[in-house]
């Protein structure tokens, strides 16, 4: 492999923004520095990239993704390698997916096993998995320790669907995952609420997607997530993470906890719940549709909310990416808002949206801008310092932003294995137009140009960042 020289570009490291050159050999960043070249190097030997105007972040690290999900009725039309190409056009060099459910009283390790397959030979960027609990025996608390034995080291719990688990269930995670000091995210929204709403909906013939924000109320997100904290105040502080926050309640309930006192509390929030509202379920004929996700698009008032709270309150973002056809899998919803999958693409539009929403327009520093899509969510997940920054001897993972390049977000300009984007039409100021992964150039202006199957999986520490 060539050296890689990236010049004069705007290089965002931990603790400074300075206009200098990033040097890679191998995979990894040798040096960072002014006029760099390799020692005893002719021109022959560097790919060099001008970088001049421009912007250079650490590559993408994306903690929320649904590849290959199956959900009964349907599938995710992306795969590890559609996927994977998408997220390298848009900025993202790192995946930690999020398995579907196992068969009923399956081991812990049995959709591990299944997304290796998936995964291996496919992925064009490095990834890894979460663990997901559908059940709690002795078993399961005891192979929490051997799954994060080979880099297993975050588990799901949902508190709705068809494999949620019980309070006390969720109880004995918790203090599991205190003892062995691993991360426990949770889906947050109350089940018997919203099958109840659900149902009183369907009687009364109210099935149109318009319907489906307020089976699922915002107070139904924010009971669970506060029931969750306690739990995990009980389980002696036990490390705890919001998955898809989508509202202002729910917010005030973690940042009431933290004043108490609660240590190992985080949070996450997606694209959608900053850029989208609820209104998009009321759009003609059946366009709603492509907007049901659980939890659902919130209020102006809640998007105002998470902005506020992405400068020191939210911890990462991520794109709770999980895509399926509009014309085929979202239409099932046609009659029954409830038959719908749930789920919407975006695993390439987020760096380019939170660049351009967040740091063009003034809601989020640069700075911040990286933390929370980069280097926040490798602390989190055990993949720092190899992910998430641009330092001496971590992985040579970049971004290249052109802050004057502009875009309007459309199905035809992305990868995406899907018929539509939930950000059409919205213009966005700053583009990415080169992703790095170890050294290697995989995608440039928009174009994948990288290989099947070149991606690595990541065996993850644990947490490293304190709350």
């Amino acid at each position: 492999m060539k050296s890689l020289l990236v010049k004069n570009g705007l290089v965002v490291t931990e603790t400074a923004e300075t206009v200098c050159d990033v040097l890679c050999e191998g995979e990894q960043i040798a040096r960072i520095g002014k006029d760099l070249r390799p020692d005893g190097a002719s021109a022959a030997d560097i790919e060099t990239i001008d970088a001049s105007g421009k912007i250079v972040i650490p590559g993408g690290v994306d903690v929320h993704t649904h590849l290959n999900l199956d959900v009964g009725i349907a599938v995710a039309s992306d795969d590890f390698f559609t996927g994977t190409v998408a997220a390298a056009c848009g900025g993202t060099t790192t995946i930690v997916d999020h398995p579907a459910f196992g068969p009923a009283g399956c081991d812990l390790d049995h959709q591990i096993k299944k997304y290796h397959g998936f995964a291996e030979g496919k992925a064009v960027i490095d990834y890894s998995f979460h663990g997901v609990i559908q059940h709690v025996d002795d078993k399961v608390l005891t192979m929490m320790e051997t799954l994060a034995e080979q880099g297993i080291t975050s588990y799901k719990v949902y508190l709705t669907y068809g494999f949620k688990l019980s309070d006390a269930d969720v109880f004995k995670v918790l203090r599991r995952a205190k003892e062995l000091n691993l991360l426990i995210t949770v889906h947050p929204e109350n089940d018997g609420v919203i099958n109840l709403l659900r149902e009183e909906f369907r009687a009364a013939g109210k099935t149109g997607a318009e319907f489906h924000p307020l089976s699922r109320p915002a107070e139904c997100e924010a009971e669970a997530i506060n029931r969750m904290i306690l739990f995990a105040r009980m389980a002696d502080n036990a490390p705890l993470y919001i998955v898809h926050l989508s509202n202002k309640l729910g917010l005030e309930f973690i940042n009431a906890a933290r004043i108490r006192g609660q240590k190992n509390l985080w949070a996450e929030t997606c694209p959608q719940y900053l850029l989208l509202d609820d209104s998009r379920y009321k759009l003609p004929g059946h366009e709603g549709l492509k907007y049901i996700m659980c939890p659902p698009l919130r209020g102006k008032a809640d998007k105002e909310s998470l902005w506020q709270g992405l400068k020191a309150d939210i911890d990462t973002v991520a794109t709770d990416h999980c895509p399926f056809f509009f014309e085929t899998k979202k239409m099932l919803g046609k009659d029954d808002f409830t038959k719908c999958p749930s789920g919407a693409p975006g695993i390439e539009e987020r760096i380019p949206l939170m660049y351009g929403e967040g740091v063009v327009k003034k809601r989020i520093s640069l700075r911040r801008f990286t933390d929370l899509c980069c280097a926040n969510p490798a602390r989190l997940f055990g993949l720092y310092p190899q992910k998430g920054v641009i330092a001496e001897g971590s992985d040579a993972d970049m971004v290249i932003i052109d802050p004057d390049k502009t875009a309007t977000m459309s199905k035809k300009l992305l990868h995406e294995n899907v018929d539509y984007s939930a950000y059409e039409g919205i213009e966005v100021q700053g583009w990415p137009v080169y992703t790095i992964s170890r050294g290697e150039v995989i995608a440039q202006n928009g174009e994948f140009c990288g290989r099947q199957g070149r991606g690595k999986f990541l065996k993850r520490g644990q947490v490293q960042r304190k709350r």
